[in-house]
């Protein structure tokens, strides 16, 4: 398809090949930095009124950290060095800095940490690959990621193995993902998306590819057994598995989150996990 600028013909870029195939831990990690790096300003645009500039929200149904204390109570994290890890336009790392921690947001996205910048405030910003913190062992008391880095990592045992050692003992890591059972259903938000179309144990990764077969997006899929074996491979305890149920206050789409859906089937899943 082309389309006319000023009197000339320019060629749109080729919309991108889905697919499920194998993608390793290198293509995977140059497809989300590219992927994110354009994507990040409709990103904010889009939903950047709904995460705020200061709230901790874990997912699309709108569960807030200040309600749920996944972390522990808001009162108890004054002073507590804090990773958050995929941390896009560091949202959540400023709600900490507000209860009085000391919060760092790592992203791999150089463009996301721009959009932290833009917003602004007195936080550590470190790029990085979440598969090879920066952070000397024993570096923080907790750590935390709403939908950052483990959907997009094909080894998640690594990150977590890295969390694990850059956590004090008795660190709590909590980490929201897109839930395991939508893996199985149409990403669609209307009645579409409301029938299984694919096995739930499928694990071959979803990848978006250009015309050459480059990897331009890629997620993984674990079923929920696979999330629980992996923190446990990681070396934590899993301690608690929150699945929030879509508030009524949310009328909200989110790409395939939606009240329809959100009231028949989980969207996310949230791992509280402790470093013994």
């Amino acid at each position: 398809m082309s389309q006319e600028i000023h009197g000339t013909y320019t060629e749109e870029p080729d919309e991108p090949e889905a697919t499920r195939r194998v993608a390793d831990e290198a293509e995977s990690s140059r497809a989300s930095r590219g992927w994110w790096d354009r994507n990040a300003d409709e990103y904010q645009s889009d939903h950047g009124s709904f995460l705020g500039d200061d709230r901790f929200v874990w997912g699309p149904e709108g569960l807030d950290e200040a309600e749920a204390g996944l972390l522990g109570p808001a009162a108890s994290l004054k002073g507590l060095d804090v990773l958050e890890i995929g941390a896009g336009a560091a949202q959540c790392s400023r709600w900490l800095a507000g209860q009085g921690a000391r919060p760092v947001a790592l992203d791999l996205s150089h463009r996301q940490l721009q959009h932290a910048l833009r917003i602004g405030g007195d936080l550590p910003l470190v790029e990085a690959d979440a598969g090879r913190l920066p952070f000397r062992d024993g570096s923080f008391d907790l750590a935390c990621s709403a939908y950052g880095a483990v959907p997009f990592v094909a080894d998640p045992v690594q990150v977590f193995r890295e969390v694990h050692r850059v956590l004090r003992p008795g660190g709590r890591w909590v980490f929201s993902v897109t839930h395991p059972i939508r893996w199985a259903f149409p990403d669609e938000p209307g009645p579409e998306g409301l029938s299984v179309a694919a096995s739930y144990f499928d694990r071959v990764p979803y990848v978006e590819q250009d015309e050459d077969g480059n990897a331009v997006y890629v997620e993984h899929h674990r079923t929920l057994g696979d999330r629980v074996r992996d923190v446990v491979a990681g070396g934590f305890r899993l301690v608690d598995l929150v699945e929030p149920e879509w508030p009524e206050w949310n009328n909200q789409e989110w790409g395939g989150w939606s009240p329809l859906r959100g009231n028949l089937i989980p969207g996310t899943a949230i791992f509280v996990c402790e470093r013994d």
